[in-house]
């Protein structure tokens, strides 16, 4: 039982790297960005391919890291560029990284239980189990990101990019570029999100070319999750609610699996979750005006 709920939580991190993506697209630049779907299978076919082929695994996930930045770049030019909107823009990245993917890997699957990944290394160098060093592993990540992402958006830039998601009329106005920040912005989240599907793919032991299917509705969930449960107060507060948020989503997804719900059911029992996860605002809304009309 215990290693049912460190590895659940141990998923929830790793996974919350992807929600932080995701939550910087979807709440910082205010665009629903799909190419999240490519770049999560991109990040984890780069990494299997390159440790797979003995090279270091730093190396490994930095450079599926700057794949992932590349995607978001591409996604980015589209839009800012060639005004392709930012939906459509997505999904054809998205698209396009599907024979990416395949190019990358040679095959739709890439195995990697022979080779040391970071997790095997934590493992032997703490004498821990895998579920331990996952959680390790997981948590300093999201410990990392989540620093790294709190100072940076505090900076100049980062404000700035902050200011064209809230208001790009108004950013304009002040002197920032707006499609530089866009790019920027759909950067590191892609970045963000291949990173995830790096660790990912080392913690599962494989990459395979379909494991980006539902990325986008499970970092919604993990997003909205969060806000929901644990508030947006703060930047900071809103950082830490999405990492809870993704980890939330993983125990609720353990438990209906404990409950006997049929995995292939789990991605339609995800979208029902963030649809009412979504329309929840409007809910606590009308019986706060229904308790307002009562008394």
């Amino acid at each position: 039982m215990f290693d049912l709920v460190v590895s659940t939580i141990s998923q929830g991190l790793l996974w919350a790297i992807m929600a932080l993506g995701v939550f910087l697209t979807f709440r910082v630049l205010d665009i629903a960005d799909l190419s999240v779907e490519g770049t999560f299978p991109l990040g984890a076919a780069v990494a299997a391919i390159l440790i797979a082929s003995d090279q270091p695994i730093w190396l490994a996930t930095l450079l599926a890291v700057l794949a992932g930045c590349a995607a978001g770049t591409v996604t980015a030019i589209l839009t800012t560029k060639l005004k392709i909107p930012a939906l459509l823009s997505g999904i054809l990245t998205m698209i396009g990284l599907y024979s990416v993917n395949l190019m990358v890997m040679g095959k739709a699957n890439v195995p990697l239980l022979r080779n040391e990944t970071i997790f095997t290394l934590t493992e032997s160098t703490f004498g821990v189990s895998q579920s331990i060093a996952t959680f390790i592993v997981g948590f300093c990540a999201c410990l990392i990101v989540g620093l790294i992402m709190y100072w940076f958006f505090g900076t100049v830039l980062g404000t700035a990019i902050r200011a064209t998601g809230c208001n790009p009329q108004m950013a304009r106005a002040q002197g920032i570029n707006t499609d530089l920040m866009v790019i920027l912005g759909l950067l590191i989240s892609n970045g963000l999100v291949a990173l995830a599907g790096a660790l990912v793919a080392q913690s599962n032991g494989f990459a395979d070319v379909g494991m980006g299917t539902g990325t986008i509705v499970i970092g919604l969930a993990s997003v909205i999750i969060g806000e929901v449960l644990f508030g947006t107060r703060s930047f900071k507060n809103w950082l830490i609610s999405v990492v809870l948020g993704s980890i939330v989503y993983r125990i609720v997804i353990a438990l209906v699996l404990e409950m006997g719900m049929p995995p292939n059911d789990l991605k339609l029992f995800t979208a029902i979750l963030v649809a009412i996860a979504l329309s929840l605002p409007l809910i606590r809304s009308k019986f706060a005006y229904m308790k307002q009309r009562r008394y």
